[in-house]
């Protein structure tokens, strides 16, 4: 029997499946405090969160004010021990549900290489997050129980919190498991010997760690991190957007000069803008072809109601990825764009009686472009609770197959990976066709989510 195997039966859990690495090391399932959920008092957590958040829990009684402003110094310490001790916890109890998935999952006949499916999304509920994120978190638990004890135990002690023991799983990610053992091993001393190190400091050490112990692998690394280029878009407050190039090192230097030299040229010439302003100008002028000043051809998806567009009312209208911006500022926005070269698309949706978008039907298995325009118009976002990630597929709620219709109703917008993560065995998803098209999602485990769409102009929030 293999060392995991061994662990595996020394905390009375059932015999290892086959899937179980036989390079795990030995103290894989060491770890101490409860080792099975059922030794766990939920009930006690439950009391700590309700405690946490009364007013005894700051309540300094009387205290002189220097002892009391001591006093909270040092609880303001304990908690975020805490914090960090909590997600060590989370860990723990999240690397062994993955194993326990498993296990169902080969019993059920799942095939070894779609072993774990599913698994970081229900963490991701379970923790109220996106399911990037909760799979990011699996990932550094599995990292830090299986490859990582003295990361795992300066969170524990709360010597660490999870950002950066999170550093510490994304910067030797490139390291075989004995090299990362043996990071993981150096860390640790580090951590004891220097105890005040932030962020930047962190990962400098560790990523000189990484290339000390292994420099081709970390050569590799930052070779394969250039297909990763991209440009990315997010918005910003007031009206602004961020874009984002995720660049070679080389190009990024290269673009970052050009425009510097660029703005301090129309500087040195007299231009009374701003550095900053002008480089941003520069940066649309060149990509877009087009003077800084003039707008470029557009497409937006407003919804708005009528009195916010034609009586001055200031109820907030809604543009695309942007959410809600100021009626007042749509109104100038349409009436200022003159140029009879530039096209501009606007597309206005109102909502009718109860608050909803004006819906179709069809009998067949595809949505229609009205009705997935008409989808991600209303649900702005990935419908999985806490995801948010742009919408890709225009999903049926109830599947088509088992006589969901293809209409509004049972119609959400998912991203990609939430619409196969549905699709698992064991998820499944309900709609309550009302006004607050209530969709719920059910979990293998037989837990519970809802979702609702972001509330449009006009509708009440209170």
């Amino acid at each position: 029997m293999t060392a995991p195997a061994q662990a595996w039966v020394e905390t009375d859990w059932p015999d290892p499946p086959a899937w179980v690495a036989a390079e795990w090391p030995q103290d894989v399932f060491a770890v101490p405090g409860p080792q099975r959920a059922a030794d766990v008092d939920l009930p006690d957590v439950r009391q700590w969160i309700r405690w946490l958040g009364t007013q005894e829990v700051f309540d300094v009684g009387d205290l002189r004010l220097e002892e009391a402003s001591a006093r909270c110094i040092e609880l303001i310490t304990a908690l975020e021990k805490l914090k960090a001790a909590t997600a060590a916890a989370q860990a723990r109890v999240s690397e062994r549900f993955d194993l326990l998935q498993r296990q169902l999952q080969t019993d059920a006949g799942v095939p070894a290489r779609r072993l774990g499916e599913g698994v970081g999304a229900q963490v991701a509920l379970a923790r109220g997050e996106s399911p990037v994120k909760g799979g990011r978190f699996l990932g550094a638990a599995q990292a830090w129980v299986r490859e990582m004890p003295r990361t795992l135990e300066a969170l524990a002690e709360g010597r660490l919190n999870e950002w950066r023991a999170t550093l510490a799983v994304r910067e030797t990610a490139c390291l075989a498991i004995e090299d990362r053992r043996a990071v993981d091993e150096d860390f640790g001393k580090l951590l004891a010997a220097r105890k005040t190190m932030g962020d930047r400091t962190i990962t400098a050490e560790l990523r000189r760690m990484v290339y000390e112990r292994d420099a081709e692998a970390y050569i590799r690394r930052i070779e394969a991190a250039v297909k990763g280029r991209r440009v990315t878009s997010r918005p910003a407050l007031d009206g602004m957007a961020y874009v984002t190039g995720l660049l070679p090192l080389q190009q990024a230097v290269g673009v970052y000069a050009a425009l510097s030299q660029a703005a301090d040229s129309a500087r040195a010439a007299g231009d009374e803008r701003g550095r900053g302003q002008l480089m941003a100008d520069t940066l649309v002028e060149r990509v877009t072809g087009r003077p800084a000043d003039r707008p470029c051809d557009v497409h937006l998806d407003i919804v708005i109601t009528d009195h916010s567009l034609f009586a001055e009312d200031d109820t907030a209208a809604e543009i695309g990825d942007v959410g809600p911006v100021p009626a007042g500022w749509v109104r100038r926005m349409l009436g200022t764009i003159e140029d009879p070269d530039v096209r501009v698309q606007v597309r206005r949706l109102f909502r009718g009686p109860g608050a909803t978008l004006m819906a179709t039907k069809t009998a067949g298995r595809f949505f229609t472009r009205g009705l997935q325009h008409l989808i991600r118009v209303r649900d702005q976002h990935c419908r999985t609770p806490w995801c948010d990630a742009p919408i890709r597929h225009a999903d049926h709620v109830v599947d088509h197959a088992s006589g969901g219709p293809t209409d509004l109703d049972n119609g959400q917008g998912l991203c990609e990976r939430c619409n196969h993560t549905k699709q698992l065995a064991g998820w499944a998803a309900s709609v309550d066709p009302g006004p607050e098209h209530r969709v719920r999602w059910e979990t293998p485990t037989g837990h519970t989510y809802d979702s609702l769409p972001p509330l449009g102009p006009g509708e009440g929030r209170h």
